[in-house]
């Protein structure tokens, strides 16, 4: 029987895996390994390219745990996206009669047709506070992995 290279994570690969992404602090924000595995194809938006480069180039059989900065990851928090929206901006974006709570997430309508989303902060009778940032920006995070197969 020939020696046969072992497979290894590329781009268009197909994998069967266990993943983990969490805060320093241990606590999960998304994991697999308390049940099925995840079945995914790489580039195909499924996993955040970030955490496809982990995966790129590990062989199948593969254990791997990463710290990400914020600069590998989801990156700082920007001041800039701390912004106050008006009541009559936040009226167009909301079903009739939709009340909201400091903490929401809340959607709005892009400029070219796509959706963002924001974090209610603050809201008085004139506008609401609302962040922007990805709420996991700002975080060191840790991503462990478990290569089950590769296609």
């Amino acid at each position: 029987m020939e020696n046969l290279p072992q497979p290894l994570v590329a781009p268009g690969a197909y994998l069967t895996l266990h993943y983990r992404l969490a805060s320093l602090d241990g606590n999960d924000i998304v994991t697999t390994f308390n049940g099925n595995p995840a079945t995914l194809q790489i580039g195909s938006g499924q996993l955040a390219p970030f955490l496809e480069q982990c995966l790129l180039g590990l062989p199948e059989g593969a254990e791997h745990s990463y710290t990400l900065t914020p600069e590998q990851s989801f990156g700082e928090r920007n001041p800039d996206l701390v912004q106050r929206v008006s009541r009559d901006t936040l009226s167009e974006n909301s079903q009739l009669g939709e009340e909201y709570k400091v903490g929401d997430v809340v959607e709005f309508a892009a400029p070219k047709g796509g959706r963002f989303a924001g974090v209610l902060l603050e809201m008085n009778d004139e506008d609401a506070l609302f962040d922007f940032n990805h709420p996991l920006s700002g975080q060191t995070l840790k991503f462990d992995v478990r290569i089950i197969g590769i296609l």
